[in-house]
């Protein structure tokens, strides 16, 4: 397990590129908006220095304000794109000319409290015959109180969108606590759901409950794959499972050109993890009785092998979120590098791995952090821009764009 102390990323951050000034965003394939006065400009000495000779100059402008909680963002293969709002349960359309317009305005059933509400958006991969999305959210209706991920389809005129199926239900909630949902497609078509384990001692490695799994589900029917690791197991449950001993998951991440899919995680008091996830793996999270908080994040200590973290925060966390690895030439040193959000550091990371999954350093553009307050989501658009949210509440929240040359 690769655990990067507060010391270690000290260190880190004395390496990154300090990036000051002002720019707009340029990019044909967006209406232009107004510029940010807090955005950056080109690398300096200090990261030449460090060798970091080739990382991006940074360009930072708003695309897309006045939202509240906006927790996931999704592009359509004609790049319109989709935010999802956690509270007001809506879902804003920008289309790539910078017209905006709800596409959802009500969630039927939503569920809101704490951390749980509409979260996590998806788009089919064949969206431009069958105009299919999915969103994950908590859901109320008589006695039963879920996380269900639902299936969409928009009309043509993408002016609004109703339910067609309810995918998967049933993944376990409490309070509201811990019921985070990411959504991110696999190789061929495979939709993979990361929850949280609903704060309830033992749901994440209790393999009959979806709480604080990773799950891989076909994307029409909402049923196990064959190729799942419990595929053979005689409950719905187990059958869908990917991954198991997961607190929070709020990433996923599936890296070009590979079958890896990576997830983020946060953690208690210490311990945000980015996870290399792999088939029927353990990551090791199990609260004490009465959701004692106290043991390790990835426990070696319990039964049966765990898998470690591939970065972790170390003491304290930074509630890392959304991720996604930033593609493009344009991008220089960065690319193919994970781009994660941070929540309580209000800041990005960029992290650089190896093939085999292995931590090689850590880089933190001085543009985005704090200049934004909370980042929540992260997600690579058209022409090859990084899109994130913010999450400081109050109605005042936004869309990012981040371009790089």
């Amino acid at each position: 397990m690769t655990h990067h102390t507060t010391a270690t990323s000290r260190r880190l951050r004395r390496a990154v590129a300090a990036l000051t000034g002002l720019a707009t965003l340029a990019t044909p394939t967006f209406a232009a908006a107004a510029p940010d006065h807090d955005a950056t400009s080109s690398p300096s000495s200090e990261a030449a220095e460090s060798g970091a000779r080739r990382a991006p100059s940074l360009r930072v402008n708003t695309v897309l304000r006045g939202l509240d909680h906006p927790w996931d963002v999704a592009f359509t293969p004609n790049g319109s794109m989709l935010v999802t709002e956690r509270n007001r349960g809506r879902v804003t359309l920008r289309t790539p000319r910078g017209d905006v317009r709800t596409l959802v305005s009500n969630v039927p059933n939503l569920w809101v409290s704490r951390e749980t509400g509409l979260m996590g958006i998806e788009i089919d991969p064949r969206f431009r015959g069958n105009r299919r999305f999915y969103t994950c959210h908590g859901f109320r209706s008589g006695s039963t109180t879920d996380v269900r991920v639902v299936a969409w389809r928009a009309n043509p005129s993408l002016t609004s969108a109703q339910v067609v199926d309810n995918l998967v239900t049933g993944i376990q909630v409490s309070s509201g606590r811990h019921g985070g949902c990411r959504l991110r497609f696999g190789g061929k078509g495979a939709l993979f759901i990361g929850t949280g384990d609903a704060a309830i001692t033992g749901s994440a490695r209790d393999r009959t409950s979806l709480a604080g799994k990773v799950l891989r589900v076909d994307r029409l029917t909402g049923y196990a794959l064959p190729s799942n690791p419990f595929s053979g197991s005689s409950n719905a449950n187990t059958r869908k499972l990917f991954t198991f001993g997961h607190r929070n998951v709020q990433g996923l991440a599936l890296r070009p050109g590979t079958p890896q899919m990576w997830s983020v995680e946060h953690g208690t008091f210490r311990d945000d993890e980015v996870n290399l996830l792999q088939s029927g793996g353990d990551y090791g999270w199990q609260a004490g009785p009465g959701y004692d908080e106290s043991p390790p994040m990835t426990n070696f200590d319990l039964p049966g092998p765990q898998v470690g973290a591939k970065w972790s925060s170390g003491n304290p966390t930074v509630a890392t979120s959304g991720a996604t690895w930033l593609t493009g030439p344009r991008w220089q040193d960065w690319n193919r590098r994970l781009a994660v959000a941070a929540l309580k550091d209000r800041s990005l990371r960029i992290m650089r791995f190896t093939a085999g999954g292995s931590l090689v350093d850590v880089l933190e553009p001085t543009a985005l952090n704090g200049s934004y307050g909370r980042l929540r989501a992260a997600e690579m658009g058209p022409s090859n821009i990084l899109y994130l949210t913010t999450d400081n509440g109050d109605g005042a929240d936004r869309v990012i764009a981040v371009s790089a040359s």
